[in-house]
């Protein structure tokens, strides 16, 4: 785990001033560490009947849509405001440096449905 932490790119006052962005496109440009990061994604979730994984902008879409498939279940985008084109649930939340917001599709999950979300 180590060989693929040393490859996340840390990145000072990024978006602002005093916050540490992690940049995880290191781990992505090399074969064999984003292919370890999944595997330790997937693992303990392989006997738990996972039906959709909801994936969050951005890095979630990458990491989320790669543990859907080798999970064998659906993935749904969970985005920034106005970005999806049909109706949504909007969630306000807070961060460190403002406030944000994330939509899904209303359809995109069933009730009782068995979720895995990525960020």
């Amino acid at each position: 785990m180590k060989a693929i932490t040393d490859r996340i790119r840390k990145v000072p006052d990024f978006p602002k001033k005093g916050i540490l962005f992690y940049d995880v496109t290191p781990v992505l440009q090399d074969p064999v560490s984003f292919g370890a990061v999944l595997e330790a994604l997937v693992e303990p979730f392989e006997r738990k009947k996972v039906e959709i994984v909801c994936g969050i902008e951005s890095r979630g879409f990458i990491f989320g849509a790669a543990v859907a498939n080798d999970l064998g279940a659906g993935f749904v985008p969970v985005r920034k405001p106005g970005k999806l084109p049909w109706n949504k649930k909007k969630q306000e939340y807070d961060l460190e440096y403002g406030k944000d917001a994330l939509e899904m599709h209303v359809d995109a999950i069933q009730p009782g449905q068995r979720v895995l979300i990525i960020d």
